[in-house]
């Protein structure tokens, strides 16, 4: 096998531990910042979480990405620039978004052994807005590139979605291992390309976000650290 030079993780359920997040209240949250009328608002949060909906089944279905943006057009909302909306949302979302603690150090001694770190991230946020929540969290710093899906073409687990990541820490995909919680994004996916996949088996995946697919990963790590020594021993064998 060849060596690993890049590590590239995911980042929900993988870098910030899985819980269960009232994905309806969130939406609440924003639409009450732009309708004071209950009715309104109510009515809003249905078409936002509609448009979210929708748009995660095109991305299991095809692949095909989104952004916070579209979402909002989607719901009507195009256009239109709503700070405090925004701001209420990334609120709700704050306590729900905190890195593992083993993040720090596991990306510290992946780079003093020689080896990049990278991320590569189903979403419809803003690479904006998750790297200010790495330095909210002192581990920016340690990451050499970062790929979110709402800033390209793709979804994981899309081929091309793992060569952009590959591309960005500067490493071809048969020197980097991808790291994630979910069986069809995260390993089927990098395989795909020639990465070898560590699976986090922890995150309760809803139903409505399950794909099946038949897949193995090459290494199953029970906590981040876990990837550490993987890796190690994949370089002295190499």
């Amino acid at each position: 096998m060849s060596r690993v030079d890049a590590v590239i993780f995911d980042w929900g359920g993988t870098l910030t531990p899985w819980h269960e997040v009232d994905l309806e209240q969130q939406w609440q949250v924003f639409a009450r910042a732009v309708h004071q009328e209950e009715d309104r608002a109510r009515a809003l949060a249905s078409e936002l979480q509609r448009a979210e909906g929708e748009a995660w089944g095109r991305a299991r279905e095809s692949q095909s990405s989104a952004a916070m943006d579209q979402i909002l057009a989607d719901a009507g909302l195009g256009g239109i620039e709503h700070a405090a909306a925004r701001a209420a949302y990334e609120k709700f979302w704050e306590p729900h978004t905190f890195t593992d603690p083993q993040v720090e150090p596991l990306w510290t001694a992946l780079r003093d052994s020689g080896i990049r770190v990278g991320v590569l991230s189903n979403t419809i946020w803003s690479s904006d807005y998750h790297r200010a929540i790495f330095e909210r969290d002192g581990v920016a710093h340690l990451i050499d590139a970062d790929v979110y899906s709402s800033e390209i073409a793709w979804t994981k687990p899309h081929p091309e979605a793992f060569r952009a990541a590959a591309a960005a820490v500067g490493v071809p995909p048969e020197r980097c291992v991808y790291v994630g919680d979910r069986l069809f994004e995260d390993v089927h996916g990098p395989q795909q390309v020639g990465m070898r996949a560590v699976w986090i088996p922890h995150s309760i995946i809803p139903a409505a976000q399950r794909v099946q697919v038949d897949a193995t990963p090459d290494a199953t790590a029970q906590e981040l650290m876990d990837v550490l020594a993987i890796v190690q021993e994949w370089n002295a064998g190499s």
